[in-house]
């Protein structure tokens, strides 16, 4: 079975979020699986630079006149397809953003291009070498590839039986919204901008696209699946996410242990496991040490890996950093974000510099110190597609508290009395999105980390966990295949 897989980052060589770690992790537990995997990005400089081989392809002419070269190369031994086009790609700032932190003015052009040449290998036959059977497009920025492959502008003369095509939501929150005017850029018969299109609310909707015209619809969680067809949380696409709900499924992500695992990891002080746990002392010191704070081993260290949004719940840390620090805890914070809660953490640490530590930006080394050094990772999200902090905090040790949404929900078990007798705790879980809520879960950390034994016990617990991508890449195999006897029952009718 041929895969094509659409991304615009992945792991190592472009990353901003979780997003790339998952188009990383899934192309070789994928062909473990029996799939055939390439993959498509977008030929931004570090892309470029990590392709090994590229050679020109394709010569691809957009809709507004801008001339782009499709690549093909080879990375991790398989095959890899890069738009170049330096025109779109190769700027200053970062794959959304620019030097200032605004949006690209020309994201709709850049992100569009991504979808066309992806249906253009998938209906148009562009590597006359290789065609896919199944073109699997992850997030907003692929949303438009269903779009294209339901109006090819070249299809294949040999093309009898269709590809099919599967949309992954990895955050409905982020839908890639545009100005009506920019429909004319898109190359896109007109019939398509309407409300069972891609127009939403007046605007274009990149992500509405991937939802009205993939052949199946994936998200990150069985849980999230749910939420995200509910008024709450279905970002104003509820409606055609229960009117396509048939055709919707919720995979959980997996963490790739080749790359987060404290018995292997290289960029944490001291290696340990689930029968060496108390080495993860070690780690703490080291952490501590690394970033100012008091060397205190009793302690209860809190750590922080996120983006620093509203979403992530951060006002709820900030509202209890005060019962926090007086209990006797300490915090470390990695991330950026929103100006507010930087300066929030900033001022913090400057008034606490013996037990808070901030360090603003991606370090994707010092986020595995992290893992391995603290004590508690926060994760007190308002809505949490997946999530793959608390399962690195698993790995690790560091003892989840969560909100119970999404992705949290489902792989985080609350300490609670019932569910410590039977060793199936692994952190710590509220359900209310307040300060009590939060506040709550915080004590009852406190309370079991005076129990050491029980504390320890815990950790093992978490630190058996194993959300590896084998089960997640089955399903995907799974549901590709019924995209293949679906196209083929199609073809032969």
């Amino acid at each position: 079975m041929q895969v094509l897989q659409v991304s615009a980052e992945i792991y190592p060589l472009l990353k901003t979020g979780g997003l790339a770690d998952v188009t990383g992790a899934l192309p070789d537990a994928l062909g473990a699986a029996g799939a055939e995997v390439r993959v498509l990005l977008p030929g931004f400089r570090a892309i470029r630079d990590g392709i090994s081989g590229l050679r020109p392809l394709a010569e691809w002419v957009t809709p507004w006149g801008t001339r782009a070269h499709v690549l093909s190369g080879t990375w991790r031994n398989r095959g890899a397809y890069v738009i170049d086009a330096p025109a779109l790609y190769d700027r200053g700032g970062g794959p959304y953003l620019d030097e200032h932190g605004k949006l690209h003015a020309d994201n709709h052009r850049r992100f569009a291009l991504l979808g066309q040449v992806a249906a253009a290998l998938g209906s148009a036959g562009l590597d006359p070498g290789w065609r896919p059977q199944v073109v699997h497009a992850h997030d907003w920025h692929a949303a438009l590839t269903p779009a294209y492959l339901h109006h090819p502008r070249r299809p294949h003369p040999r093309a009898a039986t269709p590809v099919g095509c599967v949309f992954t939501v990895h955050n409905l929150a982020f839908q890639g919204v545009f100005p009506s005017a920019t429909f004319a850029d898109l190359g896109l018969p007109k019939s398509v901008f309407h409300i069972d299109g891609i127009e939403f609310h007046g605007q274009v909707s990149f992500i509405k696209a991937g939802l009205q015209y993939a052949d199946r619809i994936t998200t990150v969680s069985p849980t999230y699946a749910h939420e995200i067809q509910m008024h709450e949380q279905g970002c104003g696409l509820d409606g055609l996410l229960r009117k396509r709900r048939n055709l919707l499924s919720g995979i959980l992500n997996g963490v790739d242990r080749a790359v987060w695992d404290p018995a292997t990891d290289r960029a944490i002080a001291r290696p340990y496991g689930e029968d060496r746990v108390s080495r993860k002392a070690v780690n703490k010191a080291a952490l501590q040490r690394e970033l100012g704070l008091a060397t205190r081993t009793d302690a209860l260290l809190f750590g922080i890996v996120s983006r620093l949004t509203e979403q992530k719940g951060l006002h709820l840390v900030l509202a209890a950093l005060p019962e926090l620090l007086e209990r006797g805890g300490q915090l470390v914070v990695l991330g950026n974000g929103d100006a507010s809660l930087e300066a929030a953490f900033r001022s913090a640490a400057q008034r606490h510099p013996s037990a808070v530590a901030l360090r603003i930006g991606h370090d994707e080394a010092l986020s595995h110190r992290v893992f391995a050094g603290t004590d508690v990772t926060l994760v007190p999200s308002r809505f949490e597609p997946c999530g793959l902090t608390q399962m690195y905090a698993l790995a690790y040790g560091s003892l989840p508290l969560v909100h119970r949404v999404g992705g949290l929900a489902d792989t985080v078990v609350d300490a609670a009395l019932e569910n410590l007798a039977d060793d199936t705790a692994t952190g710590f879980v509220f359900d209310r999105f307040d300060g009590a809520g939060f506040g709550a879960a915080l004590r009852r950390a406190f309370a079991l980390h005076a129990r050491r034994l029980e504390w320890r016990r815990v950790q093992r617990s978490a630190m058996r966990q194993r959300f590896g991508w084998g089960a997640a890449a089955a399903r995907y195999v799974a549901l590709y295949r019924s995209l293949l006897h679906t196209a083929h029952d199609r073809a032969t009718a």
